[in-house]
């Protein structure tokens, strides 16, 4: 009988490793699935992000071209004021 129950308990250890490496794994699959699910919501947040930057850019990028023309409109007014004050001296009144 002895060698009947080391026979048998011989036969179990790999059955207890293999059960041990199981939960391990269950572990490991369980840990990344919640690193996977935070991955996932740190994409959605940085693409967020990313599409807000773009937007101001774009309104930057606006503003920055109506600044740039209502630059050359005031020079062009600048010079029409200058040329009038010019022909306004040529009167002489």
């Amino acid at each position: 009988m002895a060698t009947t129950k080391t026979t048998t308990s011989a036969a179990i250890e790999p059955i207890d490793r293999l059960e041990e490496k199981i939960k391990v794994l269950v572990n490991m699959i369980g840990r990344l699935k919640g690193e996977q699910a935070r991955a996932a919501e740190d994409s959605a947040r940085l693409t967020r992000e990313v599409e807000a930057l773009r937007s101001r850019l774009e309104d930057a990028e606006g503003a920055s071209a109506e600044v740039s023309a209502l630059r050359d409109e005031r020079d062009q007014i600048r010079a029409r004021v200058s040329d009038m004050l010019q022909q306004l001296d040529a009167l002489n009144l």
